[in-house]
């Protein structure tokens, strides 16, 4: 029985815990600066992080973005312009 504890504590302790990875492409529709976010043509805001030289990005500039997935915010880690 104590295998079985803990080989299961041990492969839970692989899985991620909280925050997912994941990219995104599409163009900066709206930014707000005020809220340190911007929101692409899917709709979706991701929150930009702080001390972001907003001079970098503009409205309607094509973007890819890696960002985390922490508590349903979307926290970007990379930012660049891209042609898609």
């Amino acid at each position: 029985m104590r295998f079985i504890v803990a080989t299961f504590m041990f492969v839970a302790s692989l899985l991620p815990v909280g925050a997912l990875a994941d990219d995104a492409q599409g163009t900066i529709t709206k930014i707000d600066e005020d809220n340190s976010t911007i929101t692409l043509d899917d709709g979706k805001v991701y929150k930009l992080p702080g001390e972001f030289d907003f001079s970098a990005i503009e409205k309607g500039m094509k973007v890819t973005l890696m960002f985390d997935l922490v508590n349903k915010e979307r926290f970007i880690t990379d930012i660049e312009e891209s042609v898609q």
